[in-house]
């Protein structure tokens, strides 16, 4: 963790402006208000992105937007269809008014939240390294991006407490085969979902869930997809493997 300190603060130092990316289906769960308050301290203008909003409902989206503009110029971004961009480049052009140099652009985040790929989608090639295992950026690279641009890419800013599974899988830190406890995933996704976007859980696992809590709904998805045991009860671990892994590749939307 102290690496991962040492090196944010040296990319708060360096950078122009900074980049705060953050899950669009947690916005809130994957901001950091500690580098937040370094940032602010360091004087240094930042832009919060909110990635993977092709996964997220528009009003939803607006929703968070709002709320985080008090803070920081909020910008949308998926880094999947390259949606959000260019208003994302001129963000950064109208925030900072640099002409004899490049604008140098830190791209802070949790792990998993997208960083490389919102720097890749913004320069409109691969340039930063992806993965979707948790992690893979492990050292700062800088990266052009045009004629005015030169992004910072890092590694994730502090790795999220090990002991919070659900966090870890919900944001798919940790996939299902590295998941103790899948089962409380899929129940704290499954929750999310009924009180967000339940018709597309309905739709999407072809169910009715009327009023029925997410125990319940587990079990139903599980005999819908007829994952049952010798004596016909229901193979949970087997369901809640399959949501995890629906909602880690962005097949579900809240």
């Amino acid at each position: 963790m102290a690496s991962y300190k040492r090196i944010v603060k040296a990319v708060i130092k360096k950078a122009d402006i900074l980049l705060e990316v953050v899950d669009a289906r947690f916005p809130d769960e994957t901001r950091n208000s500690e580098v937040e308050s370094d940032i602010a301290r360091a004087k240094k203008p930042f832009i919060i992105v909110l990635n993977k909003c092709d996964l997220v409902s528009k009003e939803k989206l607006e929703r968070a937007k709002s709320r985080l503009s008090k803070i920081a110029p909020t910008v949308f971004v998926s880094s999947k269809d390259r949606s959000g961009t260019t208003i994302l480049r001129h963000k950064i052009l109208e925030t900072v008014n640099i002409r004899e140099r490049e604008i140098l652009v830190g791209s802070l985040g949790y792990p998993n939240t997208g960083k490389s790929s919102v720097v890749n989608a913004v320069i409109g090639k691969h340039s930063a390294g992806t993965s979707s295992i948790s992690g893979h950026t492990k050292d700062v690279q800088h990266i052009k991006a045009g004629s005015r641009i030169k992004f910072i890419d890092t590694p994730g800013v502090i790795p999220f407490d090990e002991n919070n599974e659900i966090t870890q899988g919900l944001l798919a830190v940790k996939d299902s085969t590295h998941l103790q406890d899948t089962i409380g995933v899929a129940l704290k996704i499954i929750e999310k979902m009924c009180d967000e976007n339940k018709t597309a859980l309905e739709h999407f696992y072809h169910v009715i869930i009327d009023r029925k809590n997410s125990s319940e709904v587990l079990e139903l998805i599980g005999r819908q997809r007829n994952f049952l045991k010798k004596k016909g009860e229901v193979d949970e671990t087997k369901a809640a493997i399959v949501i995890v892994n629906d909602w880690q590749k962005g097949r579900l939307m809240v």
